[in-house]
């Protein structure tokens, strides 16, 4: 079976935790992206940031463009190693109702699995619908 380091994206974008909430929209506008990981000098994987965290936690709550990422981030986020294999990949997706998920090997960042790259895996195609319909019914349920 495929696992992560078969369908990953390995040279990711990323931010730093003193980057501005500005910068890192601008970088997701530039990147055509939804989720940017963010990491320390050495690569190590602190949270990543999601376009939501910077409308939910940046601008609704009033911060200025100048606040720095790691007063936005998400520092709960998930990660697996590049050695998870795609099925469990996708249960984690859907469990937690993610469509980003970064994969980390001894704390340092290697890559990062959407959605989008487990649905370009034929044999990962089912498990990413799976994980997709997970996601969208759970969104969907929280806005009734």
């Amino acid at each position: 079976m495929k696992s992560m380091r078969d369908i990953m994206t390995t040279n990711v974008e990323t931010c730093s935790a003193d980057d501005s909430v500005h910068e890192a929209a601008v970088k997701m506008k530039n990147l055509d992206v939804g989720a940017i990981p963010v990491v320390d000098g050495q690569k190590n994987l602190m949270g990543i940031v999601t376009d939501r965290d910077l409308v939910i936690r940046g601008y609704a709550s009033k911060k200025s463009d100048s606040a720095k990422i790691q007063e936005v981030m998400s520092n709960d986020m998930v990660s697996v190693s590049p050695d998870t294999d795609i099925q469990e990949a996708s249960q984690i997706m859907a469990d937690k109702q993610i469509r980003r998920l970064p994969v980390a090997e001894n704390g340092k960042l290697v890559g990062i699995v959407s959605l989008g790259d487990l649905s370009l895996d034929q044999k990962s195609d089912q498990a990413a619908g799976h994980a997709l319909g997970q996601i969208s019914e759970h969104q969907h349920n929280e806005l009734h």
